[in-house]
């Protein structure tokens, strides 16, 4: 069953100054969306708006699920959904084990609760074609981990979740080469007929390995630039200048 993801003028501020501007986005499970821009133009306030951050507050417009407003729909819910965040500066939880915050998610994301047996053997899966370390578990959650393996923890959620759609907030920074091919390479193993991705990054390296089937550009809070991979190609070649002089057309 597809299913799709529709942003419909969206304005968002934070503390009341507008960030978002005016978003028109529609996503389809099938389609991976790159979505980049300069820093500071809205990139992560539009994914955290999606995921319902209440410190974003929305102003204006509106985030339809399969054709039903989400608005008052909380974050917990919205997970339950099938949306899922990967956050670009995951948080550290003191005193929870991640393999008890990994439980946790599971069921609640289950209609009937599952023991820890067979959620930890799926856990280890998970984690082997991750090439995470499963002693890392038994630490609190990203608690004295590198920045790579707290990159890989957030794929290791996303594959025990199965979200419909993923918004993916610069995975590949701070990864070095061995890392981002592992990431990347579990990206792709997703069937993508199942899952819509949009993906912030900076970097055509990554996009290479992960190639979008849309690329957008945002400056100054609003879309300016729509098209396909080739976007991706010419910012690696030309940077933004040409597309902030669409910024007003």
């Amino acid at each position: 069953m597809s299913h799709k993801l529709e942003i419909k003028n969206l304005h968002v501020a934070i503390e009341d100054k507008e960030i978002l501007k005016g978003i028109d986005l529609i996503v389809k499970t099938g389609e991976t969306h790159a979505l980049m821009g300069p820093n500071g133009n809205g990139k992560s306030t539009l994914l955290m708006a999606i995921m319902g951050h209440p410190k974003y507050e929305i102003t204006k417009g509106d985030i339809l699920f399969d054709g039903k407003s989400i608005l008052e729909s909380p974050v917990d819910e919205r997970s339950r959904m099938g949306i899922f965040l990967a956050l670009q500066n995951p948080q550290t939880i003191p005193g929870v084990s991640n393999l008890e915050f990994l439980k946790y998610i599971v069921n609640a994301h289950s209609e009937t609760k599952q023991k820890l047996p067979k959620i930890f053997a799926d856990i280890k899966e998970a984690a082997k074609e991750l090439n995470f370390d499963v002693n890392m578990l038994k630490r609190s959650v990203n608690d004295g981990f590198s920045g790579g393996e707290k990159k890989k923890n957030e794929i290791l959620q996303m594959k025990l979740l199965k979200p419909k759609f993923a918004l993916i907030d610069e995975i590949d920074s701070g990864l070095d080469v061995d890392a981002l091919e592992i990431v990347s390479q579990n990206l792709n193993s997703y069937n993508k007929a199942e899952l819509g991705m949009i993906i912030v990054s900076h970097y055509d390296r990554f996009f290479n390995k992960v190639p979008p089937t849309h690329a957008h550009v945002i400056i100054d809070g609003k879309i300016v630039v729509s098209g396909d991979s080739k976007i991706v190609e010419r910012i690696n070649k030309e940077g933004y200048s040409w597309a902030k002089t669409k910024q007003n057309s």
